[in-house]
């Protein structure tokens, strides 16, 4: 079978619910470690579009008077969070003596929210595309563990569904692996993990125009319309209980297209990303992240950090 048949076959298996999120996900990376992929390219572009239009779909499936009240207890946590993630994120690549450009890209990815954050900074800081590599294929490759590794941690240390909720929002880089973390944890940690971590997406706008600000760039500002359009989705279902058996099907799709999002992220892992990354940058990702999972959680167990 050829690597396009394959490729194809990935696909299918992840829309029609065979592999769950974590398999999905260990499937694109095989199939990016062993294959050349075929449509790189354009696996990037059709998972970031799907990753959008299935966050909107999962909008459906909760009612809005949960999005505001834990997106209105999450803020305060998110804006702490971020302030402590980029102080740090940025002293440890100075340590570690870690390129600018880079360092900058892999702090706000981690701080905010993973490769949208870095797609939008990126050509804001005129991040070469070594850069854009390196920052990237570090968040995937930890965003990668933290699917499989997180719901493992949260059962272990007792977490209840709204608790790993919001430590997976804190934590997990990319709005697709928090979800599919959440989702496997619980449906209530699913409503909370993604409400957190959409508030979370927007610090993107005011991130990328304090990096306008202070590199003295006019790039034009990417604004996450995907977020409102998610409250408008929960607002819906709240308003509409008679569309409620349609709703739950768009629900059911969100979560399907989060799964082939997954897959398709992981297509985008391949033997020329863990080259390019290289060990100062991933080591720089790696102690920022266990840094702010480890705190998180801490706070949570200890009931400092909760809704």
């Amino acid at each position: 079978m050829t690597g396009k048949n394959l490729f194809f076959v990935g696909m299918i298996l992840a829309a029609s619910g065979i592999l769950s999120p974590p398999l999905a996900l260990a499937a694109g990376i095989v199939y990016g470690m062993s294959l050349q992929h075929p449509y790189h390219l354009d696996a990037q572009r059709l998972s970031r579009l799907l990753l959008q239009a299935s966050v909107v779909a999962l909008g459906f499936g909760i009612p809005l008077a949960e999005v505001m009240r834990v997106g209105r207890s999450g803020v305060l946590y998110t804006a702490g969070s971020i302030a402590i993630a980029i102080s740090l994120g940025l002293g440890l690549g100075r340590l570690l003596r870690v390129k600018n450009g880079s360092s900058c890209l892999i702090t706000i990815g981690t701080a905010v929210c993973g490769g949208s954050a870095i797609a939008a900074v990126g050509p804001i800081t005129r991040a070469s595309d070594e850069d854009m590599a390196v920052s990237l294929g570090t968040v995937f490759l930890l965003n990668s563990v933290a699917l499989v590794a997180f719901p493992l941690v949260g059962h272990a240390a007792g977490l209840s569904q709204e608790q790993f909720g919001l430590w997976a929002a804190l934590a997990i880089h990319d709005t697709s692996s928090v979800v599919g973390a959440a989702a496997k944890y619980g449906v209530i940690a699913l409503a909370v993990g993604t409400t957190v971590k959409l508030a979370r997406a927007l610090w993107i706008v005011p991130v990328s125009v304090t990096t306008a600000m202070v590199s003295k760039s006019r790039t034009r500002i990417r604004w996450p319309w995907f977020i409102a359009l998610f409250c408008l989705a929960a607002l819906a279902n709240t308003c509409l209980p008679q569309f409620r058996g349609a709703f739950g099907e768009l629900n059911r799709l969100g979560r399907t297209g989060l799964t082939v999002t997954l897959f398709l992220i992981g297509t985008g892992i391949t033997r020329r990303t863990l080259r390019e990354v290289g060990l100062r940058p991933l080591a720089q990702g790696l102690l920022l992240w266990l840094t702010i999972a480890a705190g998180s959680l801490a706070l949570i167990r200890a009931g400092w950090v909760r809704l």
